[in-house]
């Protein structure tokens, strides 16, 4: 297959993504790095990146077959990268010549893997002439057959012993691009009347939300640098109309938004309600992006970089109308968009997020005013993170009512019972929701 013109070769993005798979193995963010990638390959080697982490299992699997013994780190992450590219032909982004081609001069082109390039061409030739027996060794294997980890896997049938199966499937593949549209700017039906008109097919969801077609670069977006819209998904959407519907006189309300990067949430606040938002994040760079998201929207808040758990450091003693408490959580629920989530995670992470989650319950509980209300999510589809921590919370909060939430948005297909209505193709990201009123006694 020939490389287009305007495109580096494929053995060079190859290269990038065997590097970043190998920073992910060591425990680096997958968009820490995808930062390190030269710009010019950036696009080509996010994409290849995402299509290997989510067939990294599968990959993983088929190298032990080609190779019971673990070739050096570098080696190994270009085998499996190959081969995550490889193994299911038929939705495969290049043929299986050029991609086993392209990959053994990715090999010889780099003085570390080069001596290796005909081990791992020998790899990858076999692995095409006994292609159907080597997948059919791997099937058994749980963490080959839904690409997550195996105690993530086991957690998830735990926790959802009805859904476990539909929650990995969703998974697979990549989340449909849902763009937030700008209230005081304009509505959804309007806004779709612009797409219309630059080419642009969409569907609404939601109250505030149009679900593009096709994704593309927000730069394209009509509006997109003038504030008209966001991208933000369904579920994430759900957030600033929950808190602030059942909170009467709304105008001149504070509002505490902690855990608040990247903004998202804090604007879509700001562009319902004429409210006053404290915004705080712990990491000050982080900040920046809430800046820079309210800046675009021409918005305005009170943006703190400071731990929302070290009340005596940021509080000035006036309590909240209102709280949003968006708490760190595993994002076990958005691995469709960020598919390194789920090799990055282990086990023991979920306890410790967790009592991340009630500690900050628990000391930002004495700030909300009497009659106020606290929205707490994470995006996680994890128990641990969501109803058994309101179940905790609430046995020693005896202040505590909930109110009518949306509980556990699971990333379900039609057929699925139990998926929440606000999203008719129920296809949006795993979320937890619960609103909770602060009685007077």
């Amino acid at each position: 297959m020939m490389t287009a013109p305007h495109q580096p070769p494929l053995w060079c993005q190859l290269q990038a993504v065997s590097t970043v798979l190998q920073a992910i193995r060591r425990g680096q963010s997958g968009t820490a790095a995808m930062d390190a990638v030269a710009l010019p390959l950036r696009a080509g080697v996010q994409a290849l990146s995402f299509e290997v982490l989510r067939c990294l299992g599968r990959a993983q699997a088929l190298r032990r077959q080609l190779a019971s013994r673990a070739p050096p780190p570098p080696v190994d992450a270009l085998l499996c990268v190959a081969l995550a590219l490889l193994w299911h032909q038929e939705d495969a982004c290049y043929d299986a010549f050029t991609l086993v081609n392209q990959t053994v001069e990715a090999a010889k082109k780099s003085l570390v893997t080069q001596p290796q390039a005909g081990f791992i061409n020998a790899c990858l030739r076999r692995f095409l002439r006994e292609r159907a027996a080597l997948i059919a060794l791997t099937d058994a294997d749980p963490v080959a057959r839904w690409n997550h980890p195996a105690w993530w896997i086991e957690q998830l049938r735990v926790d959802w012993p009805d859904q476990w199966q539909t929650i990995l499937a969703s998974a697979g593949g990549p989340g449909p691009m849902v763009l937030r549209v700008n209230a005081r700017q304009t509505t959804p039906a309007a806004y779709q009347v612009r797409l219309r008109e630059a080419g642009m097919d969409s569907s609404p969801v939601g109250d505030w939300g149009v679900v593009l077609a096709s994704p593309c670069a927000v730069q394209l977006l009509p509006g997109f640098l003038d504030g008209c819209v966001s991208v933000q998904d369904s579920a994430a959407q759900l957030a600033a109309p929950l808190l602030l519907a059942a909170l009467p006189n709304q105008s001149g309300l504070r509002v505490l938004d902690a855990c608040a990067a990247p903004g998202g949430k804090t604007a879509h606040l700001l562009e319902l309600a004429d409210v006053v938002v404290t915004a705080l994040e712990i990491d000050p760079d982080r900040c920046e992006r809430i800046h820079q998201t309210l800046a675009r929207l021409g918005l305005t808040a009170d943006v703190i970089a400071a731990d929302a758990a070290d009340v005596s450091a940021w509080w000035n003693g006036e309590p909240f109308d209102a709280i949003l408490l968006d708490a760190p959580c595993s994002a076990s629920g958005i691995v469709r968009r960020h598919p390194d989530i789920r090799w990055l995670r282990r086990q023991t992470d979920i306890a410790q997020l967790a009592a991340v989650q009630a500690r900050l319950l628990a000391r930002l509980w004495p700030l909300l005013k009497p009659g106020g209300h606290l929205l707490y999510c994470t995006c996680s589809v994890f128990h641990a993170e969501g109803e058994q921590q309101l179940d905790a919370f609430l046995a020693g909060h005896p202040q505590a009512v909930m109110l009518a939430s949306p509980g556990h948005l699971l990333p379900l297909d039609n057929a699925q019972a139990g998926a929440p209505m606000d999203n008719r193709a129920h296809d949006h990201d795993g979320f937890y929701y619960a609103l909770l009123e602060k009685t007077a006694s």
